[in-house]
């Protein structure tokens, strides 16, 4: 059994990826979820398991009755989680309010917000029961200020900021670590893509300046997670060095290719 276990939802592409491989490569277990079985059988092929577990479980977290299912076998076959990464969120849409669609609303705030409250819900109190682990967010630049036709996006990751820092009030007299990673523009992920809801074009919103990639909040990740248990890192802001922040990017081109 590894020393360290760590469930990773939307673990199919992008952060969620790239930290899987990562704490892989640490020697960490993995627990991945997500809603494409071929993304996760493919994923566990690439994985060297050894002695460390990779269990893949396809659900979508926007059900709390499959997130409950997932947590009754994650606490029947591990007898320790490590680090809950509510990684699995998106954007749909870019549009004023005044012409929002609200179906795009709708996704946003069940995956971004009621998806990370039921894995939170329903994963911790197995750490409330082993007095230790770590919960890890994905925020975001958005989180932290608004930029125009994003309202809903923002609105929801405003609320992880917010849900995080309240986690850790309630979480912390239990040995709990709370913190959150919140990126700028990052790209080799799939983000602009489901944005823009498959349209390529629109999609590419990267080629005339370097953004962060996957890995990089990865390594953040990973920074969090392995500190110390009396050190708890509790937000990294990051993004790339042409991005000041949501609304100013140097767009002069590619500088650090």
């Amino acid at each position: 059994m590894p020393n360290k276990t760590a469930i990773i939802t939307g673990a199919t592409s992008g952060i969620g990826r790239a930290t899987a491989n990562l704490l892989h490569d640490k020697g960490w277990g993995l627990i991945l979820t997500g809603r494409r079985m071929e993304r996760l059988k493919d994923i566990k092929s690439k994985l060297n398991e050894n002695d460390r577990i990779v269990d893949i479980h396809c659900f979508d977290i926007r059900s709390y009755n499959e997130c409950a299912k997932f947590a009754a076998r994650i606490e029947a076959r591990f007898d320790h989680i490590d680090l809950l990464f509510n990684n699995a969120g998106l954007a749909q849409g870019l549009a004023p309010v005044n012409d929002g669609d609200i179906s795009d609303w709708e996704t946003m705030l069940d995956t971004n917000v009621k998806g990370l409250l039921y894995m939170t819900r329903l994963i911790s109190p197995i750490m409330v029961k082993q007095g230790s682990g770590m919960v890890i967010n994905t925020c975001s630049t958005a989180g932290k200020e608004v930029y125009p036709m994003g309202n809903v996006y923002c609105a929801t990751k405003h609320a992880v900021d917010a849900l995080t820092k309240a986690m850790r009030l309630d979480l912390y007299e239990h040995g709990i670590r709370v913190g959150q990673v919140s990126p700028g523009h990052v790209e080799s992920t799939e983000f602009a893509e489901v944005r823009f809801h498959g349209n390529k074009q629109k999609a590419d919103i990267y080629s005339d300046f370097n953004p962060l990639k996957a890995k990089d909040v990865a390594a953040a990740v990973a920074f969090m997670a392995e500190q110390p248990a009396h050190v708890n890192i509790q937000d990294i802001l990051m993004m790339g060095t042409q991005q000041a922040n949501s609304n100013y990017i140097d767009r002069s081109g590619r500088n650090y290719d």
